[in-house]
């Protein structure tokens, strides 16, 4: 330990702060972290094991990432006047955004959403809004978003499309209205686009302060850690001054890369994972003790009505099987859980712990 107390060390904002908390899940069927639960065909794996051998690990990455940004363009269909920007997860890249806002910035989203918006405008002392959600519905509540921006004047908005961990699509007219009045950039978040049919990235060359970030995790790419921005060469020019040098290594480089190149078993992989949200959708609708919420993400939402979300999260858990319990965070999360989409059999298994969970 440091002979100076730590209140003299670090910032009184970083020492309220608790930790981002990820679960132990050994021995667990892993339903709380929105993963792709399928691996690559054992074919796919050779042939990409094979591209590794000619990786020049003895060197730095391309610090462009020049290569893997063409793929990626063409994969996601990003329009050739926008910028790239390339993270280590989409957190590195909220990171990156708001390390290069003023001190004095405002930092806006709505609630509950992805819980690092907050974190890291915390973490970094600037000043965090969050405008809660229709109660009833998750949509945006517009009166009170145009009266936190008109208040606030926010110098960047987060909005997840679909949201974490409602897993609802905003309208796309709210989106707009919010594009058009805000004062500064506004990022839509769009982590879980392969389960949803909808995107702003077409409309990145029709509002300049529009940012569309993605990343590839959900895909089924979770272990490489890259997501990626893409809006006005002059607003993403000031943010790789702030990016760190070599941020995605070589390995990801190249892995990502060919994946988009042979990425034909992922897309199947996402079709059959919409399918099982369906059926999973379905069997807690026929449930009465729970209320879940349509989702356009890889997961599902839903409220226990007649026994604590504690104590079916717990019973879950004693049976085997990892959900994420939201009912912590409180507001309009409360008695919430949220469940990934599995494999058929771990959905089932997770149906029939939650029927003994809810006796």
């Amino acid at each position: 330990m440091p002979t100076q107390p730590l209140d003299t060390l670090f910032r009184s904002e970083v020492l309220s702060m608790s930790a981002y908390h990820v679960a132990d899940a050994s021995n667990f069927i892993k339903l709380d972290a929105m993963e792709n639960p399928y691996s690559w065909p054992e074919d796919i794996q050779e042939r990409w094991l094979e591209s590794l051998k000619m990786c020049p690990i003895n060197r730095y990455p391309d610090p462009e990432a020049k290569t893997l940004a063409v793929a990626l363009r063409r994969a996601n269909q990003i329009p050739e006047q926008s910028a790239l920007l390339l993270g280590n997860g989409s957190d590195e890249i909220i990171q990156i955004l708001l390390m290069a806002l003023t001190a004095d910035a405002a930092v806006l989203a709505p609630e509950p959403g992805f819980v690092m918006y907050k974190q890291v405008a915390q973490s970094l002392g600037l000043s965090y809004r969050g405008v809660p959600l229709l109660a009833d519905s998750f949509a945006l509540d517009m009166p009170a978003m145009r009266a936190a921006i008109a208040e606030s004047r926010p110098a960047l908005i987060f909005i997840a499309y679909p949201n974490n961990p409602t897993g609802n699509l905003f309208e796309a007219d709210a989106i707009k209205e919010i594009l058009a009045i805000a004062p500064g950039l506004v990022v839509v978040d769009e982590a879980y686009a392969p389960f949803a049919d909808a995107s702003f990235i077409g409309e990145l060359g029709q509002y300049p302060n529009l940012l569309v970030m993605r990343t590839v995790s959900k895909l089924g790419l979770a272990g490489l850690r890259l997501g990626f921005l893409a809006g006005e060469p002059a607003i993403v020019e000031q943010l790789h001054k702030v990016r760190l040098p070599y941020n995605i290594n070589s390995l990801t480089q190249i892995t990502v890369g060919f994946a988009l190149d042979h990425g034909g078993f992922l897309l199947e992989q996402t079709q059959t994972l919409r399918g099982q949200r369906t059926l999973v959708f379905q069997a807690l609708q026929g449930m009465s003790d729970v209320q879940p919420y349509s989702s356009a993400a890889n997961f599902i939402l839903f409220r226990t009505l007649n026994k604590p979300a504690d104590d079916v999260f717990a019973s879950l858990k004693s049976q085997g099987v990892l959900i994420k319990n939201m009912s912590p965070q409180g507001g309009l999360l409360n008695n919430c859980l949220r469940v990934t989409t599995g494999k058929p059999e771990e959905n089932q298994a997770f149906l029939s712990a939650l029927t003994v969970a809810l006796k």
